[in-house]
C-alpha cells in the first residue's frame, strides 16, 4: 500500500536554526545533488503522513477539526464536495528541506492542489503557498489557461509549466514528489523532474510579478522557508495516498 510521506532532508530539530536571509544566500550555490546528499544523511527519517486508515496528522484550514467532506476510501484520502467549498485541509505541523511523496486520481473534468510551505495567516492558503496543480488535463478548461500550460496537471501554479507534461488521465494515479532544500524546488511527476525553480531570486520575483498572485497577497513572493502542506478542495472529486 502506498503511504503519503514526508522525507525530511534535515532532523526536525534542526529545522529552525536558519533564518531567512542566510537561506536566501545560499540559494545560488544549491544543487540537486546537495538536496540528495542530505536525503542520505543518518539524520534524516521518513515520516508518515497518510497510512490508509488515520488522518491524525490533518486539520482543515483556519479550523482545529478534520473536515468531513474528507474521508478514507480504500487506501487513498478522499475529497467528496460539500455544499460549502474552500474546505482545504493542512497538516498540522509544518516542514522545512523536505521531500514529499505521494500519488493523486483526479475524476472527469477535476482541479485539485498540493500546497507546499503554505501559511495558516490568510482567509486560503493559496494567499500564502505554492502550488503543484492537480488537473484533468483532457477536461478541465484551466488546462488550456495561463501560459503554456502552467496551469496544468504538475505544474507551479500560473507560474511554471510541467516539462515534459506526462500526466496520467482522469481516474488513473499520478506518482509524484516535491523536493525543497534552501529555497531550490524540483517537482516530479511520473518519475521524472518536470520542473525546478529558487524561491527568493530576482527572477523568482520578477516571474511573481508577472502572475496573479500579487493581486491576493501582495507579499506572495515572499514565501516562507518552513511551511504546512495542503490539499486543495476545488469543488471536484479527488484522491490521495
Amino acid at each position: 500500500m502506498q503511504q503519503l510521506t514526508l522525507f525530511l532532508v534535515l532532523a526536525i530539530g534542526l529545522a529552525g536554526c536558519k533564518d531567512q536571509a542566510e537561506e536566501k544566500a545560499a540559494t545560488e550555490e544549491t544543487t540537486e545533488e546537495m538536496a540528495m546528499e542530505q536525503t542520505t544523511n543518518p539524520e534524516s527519517e521518513w515520516r508518515v503522513l497518510f497510512d490508509g486508515t488515520s488522518t491524525d496528522a490533518w486539520r482543515g484550514y483556519l479550523s482545529d477539526e478534520m473536515h468531513p467532506e474528507w474521508t478514507i476510501e480504500g487506501d487513498a484520502l478522499a475529497f467528496t464536495p460539500g455544499e460549502e467549498g474552500g474546505k482545504n485541509i493542512i497538516t498540522k505541523d509544518k516542514f522545512k528541506n523536505f521531500v514529499l511523496s505521494l500519488e493523486w486520481k483526479i475524476s472527469e473534468g477535476g482541479n485539485s492542489g498540493i500546497f507546499y510551505l503554505g501559511q495558516d495567516t490568510h482567509d486560503y492558503i493559496w494567499k500564502t503557498a505554492p502550488e503543484m496543480q492537480v488537473l484533468d488535463n483532457e477536461n478541465h478548461p484551466d488546462a488550456e489557461a495561463g501560459i503554456a500550460g502552467n496551469r496544468q496537471a504538475g505544474a507551479l501554479y500560473d507560474l511554471i509549466p510541467a516539462v515534459p507534461q506526462n500526466a496520467k488521465p482522469a481516474g488513473e494515479w499520478n506518482s509524484v514528489e516535491i523536493k525543497v532544500y534552501k529555497g531550490s524546488v524540483w517537482h516530479y511527476m511520473n518519475g521524472e523532474v518536470v520542473l525546478e525553480y529558487h524561491l527568493w531570486t530576482p527572477e523568482w520575483n520578477e516571474m511573481v510579478a508577472g502572475s496573479k498572485f500579487p493581486a491576493l497577497n501582495p507579499d506572495w513572493a515572499n514565501v516562507a522557508a518552513e511551511g504546512l502542506i495542503g490539499l486543495q478542495d476545488h469543488g471536484d472529486d479527488v484522491w490521495y495516498r
